[in-house]
């Protein structure tokens, strides 16, 4: 088993797969959303009561089954394995169209270096989303094939304090703007009168989950690297106050300048890729800090899409016995043809499911219901059906006792009421989608289109089954 090289390797590494889009671009969507500071509240509460506890949780099974997300379940009970294979399934679906996201990053970074001002209207009319897609995933694959320490947790190292200097410089600039007073006024001041609104919280704790990548398997994976002598909770806790830090900066980035120019703050890809990049052009140096602001996001992207490749290549040579070089290769190609109808939305072939964009499709039934639905297993498999003392073996008797209930009780019905709200209810809540801008496909269609891809995973978790059982199967593995 490959493991960390230090804690601050760990630890960065863990930042880089909880910072992505989800604490820039969906981060300040959702606030302009539920408006500015009123959300700030019941964020900070879902993210230390239910995303912190998770984070703890799931780090601690990682590092005690000192294997991938199949094998820990596996552990518990020999039948959970498919439960294993159905989130390593839902993160590999969410990362096929996650990359596509991450093309968009990387394309507007070059075209804010060269200074051209591309409304994302005309970005998306042509064929060049499809190869940033493709450029995108041969790049998150070669980092992974290098390995644990190598890889993942090189870039990390590199690209997350890299990416915190440019968000401080950016942020430091805001100061200057005419519109800081505001936009502060609006970012920071609460309005308690509408804390009573159900669907604000739904929208925090859906954001706390999503930002901090808890509940998907990544931090499991992750903690079956980390040594002995690497403290769960402590880790937990600066990686969650960085991820909260960075989410926090980017809104004293984006929203000044979104106030300075008389715009609107608001929520998809229009705020992010047309309505910042038309307020850059018009500042003094523009195109400076606006290829600053698309090489953060490309990097937050990059590290997210690293740490959800790295769950299925894991799960995939442990069970399979591949190489890691064989088992990447695999993988990235495999994404690639996952991932391609979602690129082909947003391109010159604008790829639809009756009328709706395959990403957005994927993102209302993959991303909207999958990621709650693996929490939610996480939380009850690794709470009702282990004892508790294998959680304090792991962080301590007396943590034990308040991170145990937690995730026991407090959690699953958090997400059960947040989801169940939602689809009973028939209601569109942009703020609690993955994808900022995304169009609602009504709750049927999420249902029945997320029924349909747990049926593939059960059928493709039976075929790998037969595969590791089968006689003839194992002369097929055994021929080179």
């Amino acid at each position: 088993m490959e493991q960390w090289s230090s804690r601050k390797g760990f630890i960065l590494a863990a930042i880089g797969s909880a910072v992505g889009i989800a604490n820039i671009w969906r981060f300040s969507a959702v606030v302009g959303q539920n408006g500015g500071g009123a959300y700030l509240i019941p964020y900070v509460i879902s993210v230390f009561l239910c995303g912190l506890p998770l984070m703890v949780l799931e780090l601690a099974a990682g590092r005690h089954f000192q294997g991938t997300v199949v094998s820990a379940f596996r552990s518990v009970r020999e039948r959970f394995r498919v439960i294993g294979w159905l989130l390593c399934a839902i993160v590999f679906l969410i990362l096929s169209y996650y990359l596509v996201i991450a093309g968009w990053t990387l394309g507007y970074t070059f075209f804010s270096l060269a200074g051209s001002t591309v409304p994302f209207s005309l970005f998306i009319s042509g064929w060049l989303p499809v190869a940033l897609f493709i450029v995108t995933a041969v790049i998150t694959g070669l980092v992974v094939s290098r390995g644990v320490q190598k890889g993942i947790e090189r870039i990390s190292i590199s690209l997350i304090p890299v990416s915190v200097v440019i968000l401080v410089i950016l942020a430091v600039y805001g100061v200057t703007l005419p519109g800081f007073s505001e936009a502060m006024g609006y970012f920071f001041t609460p309005d308690f009168s509408v804390l009573g609104d159900p669907l604000l919280w739904g929208a925090a704790f859906g954001q706390a989950f999503f930002s901090l990548s808890v509940g998907t398997g990544i931090l499991l994976t992750y903690g079956a690297y980390m040594s002995r002598d690497q403290g769960i909770p402590s880790s937990s806790l600066v990686i969650t106050v960085a991820d909260l830090s960075i989410a926090l900066l980017s809104g004293i980035v984006i929203f000044p300048v979104v106030f300075s120019f008389g715009l609107v703050p608001t929520v998809g890809a229009e705020l992010a890729f047309t309505t910042l990049p038309t307020a850059f052009a018009a500042m003094p140096g523009g195109f400076i800090f606006a290829t600053a602001f698309f090489l953060v996001l490309f990097f937050a992207a990059l590290t997210s899409s690293i740490s959800m490749l790295e769950v299925s290549v894991a799960a995939f040579r442990e069970s399979l016995g591949w190489t890691r070089e064989r088992t990447v290769a695999i993988l990235t190609g495999a994404v690639l043809v996952a991932g391609l109808p979602s690129a082909l939305s947003y391109s010159a072939a604008e790829l639809n499911f009756a009328g709706i964009r395959v990403l957005d499709f994927m993102d209302e039934t993959v991303g909207t219901l999958g990621l709650p639905v693996t929490a939610l297993l996480l939380a009850v498999v690794f709470t009702w059906f282990l004892p508790r003392s294998v959680l304090a073996d792991e962080i301590g008797s007396s943590l034990a006792r308040l991170i145990h209930p937690l995730c026991r009780f407090v959690i699953p019905g958090v997400l059960l009421v947040t989801t169940a709200a939602r689809l009973l209810s028939g209601l569109d809540f942009p703020g609690m989608r993955n994808l900022p801008g995304s169009r609602f496909i009504g709750t049927l269609l999420q249902v029945e289109g997320f029924a349909v891809f747990v049926g593939m995973v059960l059928l493709i978790a039976i075929f790998l089954c037969w595969y590791r059982r089968c006689p003839l199967a194992k002369r097929l593995r055994e021929w080179k």
